[in-house]
């Protein structure tokens, strides 16, 4: 970063923090609004944009190697007038990236000069023409190959890693309804729950939260239908990347018993899945001594720094006491283990037992006392049994990876007519997470005083919600200036990201370590 540039974000950081230092206050009669005489010019020369961190995610696509992948693994178009298929995709992507919804959105987009001027492209495709190239997709293998494409690059990305970040990949599974009201839809059905659509399935890294594998099903099919398939890929991908160990988390639908034997054989490939009860289960629950049952204790769920907060009342079991409505208590939880074979298995795993005592009241009164069980499958050896119960809880932070699938860069709102185009766009605007999880991997983190900082500033960049990277990295206001061959984009305010934003920029006019 140029000595200017840091003086500069530094006087602005100087500045912004006297303004918001409370201590300067004093009492005030008029209020804290006070501009009027308020007027609107067009500007001449000056342009800008608003959206000044998409020159970084650019970066990110061209020193990847992203753009030739994509070119070379999505073949769709017999001529190029003038758009590549790698236009395409990241048309789609950034326009989510910089805070479009839908395809209609993509309208604002290449209608913005300095838009266009700051990607360096003299046009983009329009949201019809989006939408075409997304119904060009025909079968599954094209959306598996740029896939294939996409996890290419992300080798790359992991390469720069340091040698703790191979130590054990944990991957994620789990399946989602994604409902439309759209009633000419090919591909789409009635789910279980009721719901008009169609039925995702997601393979992640929970280590950085990216999406390795969005597979689009019909809205009536089970949870887990080709989830081996995708598991197996991904188990290959983390190999290739050079992870140590693999473990795979998943509720009871992936627990398929058929495939236990060979993923247990893979050597070290670790499970640990839910299990669904039955009545053979239970009675071998019950068979255990009480000396087998261990009292699991859970850890906070955070570390207090100050003082502990008083702890605000409980408005819902209030409502639900005060009108008598049947509530489920939990009193406490026990947890056991025992071998146990599956019937398509040819060897014992270990089974953890999670017992739950639970009171059931109505209003004031206590009707009953009764136990539940919740069972786990696994081939891991060394961890105890509270361990297992943990880290399958874990895996709830799923679901709000999916949630931000859904919601926040809204791959699955299902904006086109047949499962695959669906399917496509899907696997397109997950792209623009899978470049926030870029951007915080690629963030240098270098060795020296401020380390420390780099790395939490980094850590915080993996977990943040998908809004709020938008607001604090991409939406950075800025003036476009073109001049000597560069395309400058001149940050116009500062924020606390302005700085990792400009570390993480300079480092990537460098090629990456392959």
């Amino acid at each position: 970063m140029k000595d200017i540039s840091r003086q500069v974000w530094r006087n602005f950081k100087r500045r912004l923090k006297k303004r918001l230092d409370r201590r300067i206050f004093e009492p005030t009669v008029d209020p804290i609004f006070t501009a009027r005489n308020i007027h609107y010019e067009m500007a001449d020369r000056t342009r800008g944009l608003s959206c000044g961190g998409l020159g970084a995610i650019h970066q990110i696509a061209r020193s990847t190697g992203l753009i030739d992948a994509l070119d070379r693994n999505v073949q769709l178009l017999k001529m190029h007038l003038p758009y590549h298929e790698s236009d395409h995709i990241l048309n789609i992507a950034y326009n989510i990236l910089t805070g479009g919804a839908c395809l209609e959105d993509l309208e604002l987009r290449r209608n913005n000069e300095v838009y266009l001027n700051a990607l360096g492209a003299k046009r983009i495709p329009d949201p019809t023409t989006a939408g075409d190239f997304c119904r060009r997709f025909v079968n599954d293998w094209q959306i598996v190959r740029m896939m294939d494409a996409i996890n290419e690059v992300r080798l790359k990305v992991w390469k720069q890693q340091p040698p703790a970040f191979f130590e054990k990949a944990v991957l994620h599974a789990d399946g989602t309804i994604a409902g439309t009201y759209g009633e000419c839809k090919h591909g789409m059905d009635i789910s279980y729950k009721g719901v008009w659509g169609y039925h995702p399935l997601l393979v992640s890294l929970a280590n950085t939260k990216e999406p390795l594998f969005l597979v689009n099903r019909s809205g009536n099919r089970p949870s887990a239908e080709e989830a081996d398939v995708y598991l197996d890929k991904a188990i290959e991908l983390c190999r290739k990347a050079g992870f140590q160990e693999i473990l795979m988390l998943g509720d009871t639908d992936f627990a398929q018993t058929w495939k236990l034997d060979g993923w247990d054989d893979a050597g070290g490939v670790k499970f640990i899945f839910g299990f669904d009860s039955n009545s053979a289960l239970e009675r071998r629950a019950l068979e255990l001594p009480d000396s087998d049952w261990k009292r699991l204790v859970r850890p906070p769920r955070y570390e207090v720094k100050t003082e502990e907060r008083q702890k605000p009342d409980r408005v819902k079991e209030q409502i639900v006491r005060a009108r008598g409505y049947r509530n489920l208590v939990l009193e406490f939880e026990d947890v056991a283990e025992f071998q146990y074979r599956p019937g398509k298995c040819n060897r014992d795993y270990r089974v953890i037992v999670l017992r739950k005592r639970i009171s059931v009241e109505e209003g004031q009164h206590q009707l009953f006392k009764q136990y539940r069980y919740f069972f786990y499958i696994t081939n891991e050896r060394e961890m105890s049994a509270e361990e297992v119960v943990f880290t399958a809880n874990d895996r709830c932070d799923q679901e709000n990876l999916i949630e931000q699938m859904k919601n926040g860069v809204h791959a699955m709102r299902n904006p086109l007519d047949n499962l695959l185009s669906n399917w496509a766009y899907m696997v397109i605007a997950s792209l623009a997470w899978t470049f926030k999880a870029w951007f915080a991997l690629l963030t240098p983190t270098p060795a020296g005083r401020w380390h420390e900082r780099y790395k939490a500033q980094q850590r915080e960049l993996l977990k943040m919600e998908f809004k709020r990277f938008l607001n604090n990295v991409i939406q950075a206001p800025c003036q476009l200036v073109r001049k000597s061959r560069r395309i400058v984009y001149r940050l116009l305010s500062w924020s606390p990201w302005v700085e990792v934003l400009m570390r993480t920029s300079e480092a990537l006019r460098s090629p990456l370590r392959c």
